[in-house]
């Protein structure tokens, strides 16, 4: 195995969260990221995982396993079991290996290929990759919002490096190598902010006590409002 693909499973196969976590970084309801990852058991019946090619039972989630989370969740409200995607990526793995939703290929480069996954597989429209428009090949809504909320790396190192975790917010990054992982805005994590702010601190003092713009603490903090509310819609 050469050197840069050395690099490329090093990375995602690299454990960094608890699958509650996920659920937190990403702002799905309690659960979410444990049946997605590992499947669930539901009335004495199995279900299989959309991200695991099988259940491990393993609490802890790898890069390449949170990156496709954050894949997932883009179709979360499209009405469709999200079970259902699981034999398109289970075909997409023959091509692009362990995590294919991790890599830039299928949906830079590989799009005739993925179109021609999801029609063998007979993929519900909601669920689709790719769409044809115009005659032209193009990345359907959902897969074009992941795509605008992460950074591949070059060409020798096509893989997701860091994560916006949350639509709309370019701001607050994850990055694997930077914080354990923790959602920040300039090396800054979004927590410290939050509880600056809520302990009393101004935005204008949080924000020249880190060096950064209002925009970044105001970032911050819509961002953990945002996580909070997704995971307790009760709360304030």
């Amino acid at each position: 195995m050469s050197e840069a693909m050395d690099e490329i499973v090093d990375l995602l196969d690299r454990p960094l969260y608890g699958m509650s976590q996920v659920d937190r970084l990403l702002a799905l309801p309690s659960g979410t990221a444990k049946r997605w990852i590992d499947g669930y058991q539901r009335r004495g019946r199995l279900y299989d995982p959309v991200i695991r090619l099988e259940s491990t039972g393993d609490e802890i989630v790898t890069w390449g396993e949170f990156v496709e989370t954050r894949f997932l969740a883009e179709y979360r409200t499209k009405g469709v079991p999200l079970l259902r995607m699981r034999p398109a990526i289970i075909e997409l793995r023959k091509e692009f290996g362990p995590y294919p939703l991790a890599h830039s290929r299928p949906l830079v480069e590989g799009k005739e290929l993925v179109l021609r996954v999801q029609e063998s597989v007979g993929l519900e429209k909601p669920l689709v990759l790719v769409v044809v428009r115009s005659g032209q090949l193009i990345l359907s809504d959902p897969a074009s919002h992941f795509v605008e909320a992460v950074e591949y790396g070059t060409n020798d190192n096509p893989i997701v490096q860091r994560i916006h975790p949350l639509r709309g917010n370019k701001a607050v990054v994850v990055d694997p190598l930077r914080q354990f992982g923790e959602p920040v805005v300039r090396s800054v994590p979004t927590t410290v902010i939050a509880e600056l702010f809520d302990a009393g601190d101004s935005v204008e003092s949080i924000a020249e006590l880190y060096e950064l713009e209002r925009d970044d603490v105001e970032a911050a903090l819509r961002y953990e409002r945002e996580r909070i509310k997704a995971q307790n819609p009760t709360a304030a």
